[in-house]
């Protein structure tokens, strides 16, 4: 196991996750879920803002017209960051009353290679371990889709591989803690053959927020197991990098070169008094990321 440099950012999260790299602005956006809040952090100056929204959001991406688009919880919204700190929020879609019931959100989320928003949603209770979540994807020509997948308990794990043609998700509860790989459609947009890229119920942390290098590589946090996992397409751990806190929740690649990820995390039960408990990091791996892309609008 590695253990690399670390940078910590002054801010500490509830729940953080969903960091994004805005290359158009040289900036992360993060976001603290049960704080409604979005964070963002200027590469250069190392400047912190926030702003609080109306509900949690849960995922979120930069937009090609400005502003982001979430997964929160009562739908996919278009949002506007405000002057004063709040956020003007439009819900662009969402699924059926039948599919997001009370008790329910978004969670994890981002876009593929072209510029499609992919987002799923969970029972927001995880001990209840019920497999309601569904995957969806968002365009502004068609909408919402119907669940691209469905039977999950606690989706994450959302990546494409380079050239998009392979899409990674991950079932995080303990009962799962599997990732696994679809063939991508990356005309339709439709993932298909599934099957298992990694098993980590013989790993330590479970499965969730991921994101790619420009080798292929799947790197995902370890939640519970204090670590970065870095996958090779063919499915081996070939790396783990050591973090100081026991639950990261995901990673992202960003800077001008790509090189540095930017790291979530969330206090472990017990631990709300660490001061890395909650902590953002940045990790310089030694390999490049690969951007995403601007939702397409």
């Amino acid at each position: 196991m590695l253990e690399p440099q670390i940078e910590f950012i002054d801010v500490r999260c509830a729940v953080g996750e969903s960091p994004v790299w805005h290359a158009g602005e040289q900036a992360w956006y993060w976001v603290d879920i049960p704080a409604r809040r979005i964070w963002r952090l200027d590469h250069a100056s190392r400047a912190l803002r926030h702003w609080t929204a109306g509900e949690m959001a849960a995922c979120i991406a930069p937009r090609a017209r400005g502003g982001l688009i979430a997964g929160m919880e009562t739908g996919v919204f278009g949002l506007e960051l405000l002057d004063d700190g709040s956020v003007k929020a439009e819900r662009l879609a969402a699924p059926p009353a039948s599919e997001l019931t009370p008790g329910m959100r978004f969670n994890d989320g981002r876009t593929d290679r072209q510029g499609r928003f992919w987002a799923g949603t969970m029972w927001m209770d995880m001990a209840a371990a019920r497999p309601l979540g569904c995957l969806y994807s968002y365009t502004q020509g068609a909408g919402l889709s119907q669940a691209q997948v469905s039977s999950l308990v606690t989706q994450n794990g959302l990546a494409w591989s380079p050239d998009g043609r392979t899409m990674y998700l991950s079932d995080s509860h303990p009962s799962r803690r599997i990732v696994w790989a679809y063939d991508y459609d990356v005309d339709a947009g439709v993932p298909h053959n599934r099957r298992v890229f990694a098993d980590m119920s013989g790993l330590v942390g479970r499965p969730d927020g991921a994101t790619m290098d420009s080798d292929g590589c799947y790197w995902v946090a370890g939640n519970d197991g204090g670590s970065l996992l870095r996958f090779t397409p063919e499915g081996s751990l070939d790396r783990e990098l050591k973090l100081p806190f026991a639950k990261p929740s995901m990673p992202c690649f960003g800077g001008p070169a790509l090189d540095t990820l930017l790291v979530t995390s969330i206090p472990a039960p017990g631990q709300q008094d660490d001061p890395r408990a909650g902590a953002v990091v940045l990790v310089k791996p030694g390999v490049q990321g690969v951007a995403d892309a601007l939702f397409a609008d």
